[in-house]
């Protein structure tokens, strides 16, 4: 009578899978905490009413004597600045969230991938909050200057905190995005699919796509596209000067370069090949 077939082989593939799972788990739950944390500590102070007003501030600076903005929903006044604070939340533990993701990838990657991958990841969080502060100090003062110079003096302006919100995110995503132009070209060259002989090539198209760009992405006024196209035209120069830098700094993988799970793999086999490299 033939033994029944043995399901160690299927268990013991099954416990890695397992395994990964549950650290993702673990790693969203940290994430999710991070956010939850930064939430309450944002209604504590200063509070969703004070988050809103900080935000409403370049509008309120520009608005006519006597104006004010205006709520149209019933309990718009209170799901407005509920959804600021807890996307304001998500955007300050951005860091956090973003280091549970790569304490998850790491152990797999290569060295030089470690060496290449983290600070790209610091990098792109730097961009990006470069990018908000820029639309909110710089852009929107002197948009709603510009908005409030043009528009007939007929015209009592009471725009509706909820069109506002979604206004300001939109130019947040809008700049936050395209602060991230030299990681993304960073990565090109890293890769192989672009050189920076040929970004520099293409500096005049860029040039044209960018402004074609702003004028998708950023609301209809010429001052905020014409400032999303100036700074993204002045971070690809940036992009391909780090480019230069990352190819020096990420060194190519080398035959001793193994990632942590395949090196702890040769260890517990005292360095012989899978195939058994012992004496014959």
């Amino acid at each position: 009578m033939s033994e029944k077939p043995s399901s160690e082989p299927e268990a013991q593939g099954e416990q890695p899978f397992l395994s990964h799972l549950i650290e993702l788990r673990n790693r969203l739950i940290r994430a999710l905490l991070s956010v939850a944390v930064v939430f309450a500590v944002l209604v504590v102070y200063p509070g969703p009413s004070g988050l809103f007003d900080m935000l409403a501030r370049p509008l309120i600076a520009h608005l006519p004597h006597g104006s004010s903005m205006i709520a149209i929903g019933v309990i718009t006044p209170f799901l407005v600045p509920l959804k600021l604070t807890m996307l304001a939340a998500l955007i300050v533990a951005l860091p956090a969230v973003l280091y549970q993701l790569w304490a998850f990838v790491a152990p797999g990657l290569y060295a030089h991938e470690r060496r290449l991958v983290l600070p790209l990841v610091v990098l792109s969080t730097i961009l990006f909050y470069l990018g908000v502060a820029f639309a909110y100090f710089i852009v929107l003062g002197r948009l709603f200057t510009f908005i409030q110079a043009v528009a007939p003096r007929v015209i009592t302006a009471a725009p509706d905190i909820e069109s506002y919100l979604n206004f300001v995110l939109t130019l947040f995503l809008a700049f936050g995005s395209a602060f991230e132009v030299p990681v993304v070209l960073m990565l090109l060259v890293r890769f192989g699919v672009l050189t920076t002989d040929q970004l520099k090539a293409w500096r005049s198209y860029f040039i044209v796509a960018a402004f074609a760009i702003a004028a998708v992405i950023t609301p209809p006024d010429v001052f905020s596209q014409t400032s999303l196209a100036i700074s993204m035209i002045l971070l690809y120069e940036v992009g391909i000067v780090g480019a230069r830098l990352l190819g020096r700094y990420a060194a190519p993988p080398k035959e001793a370069d193994a990632p942590q799970g395949d090196a702890a793999q040769a260890d517990a086999t005292g360095g012989k090949g899978p195939a058994g490299g012992g004496d014959a």
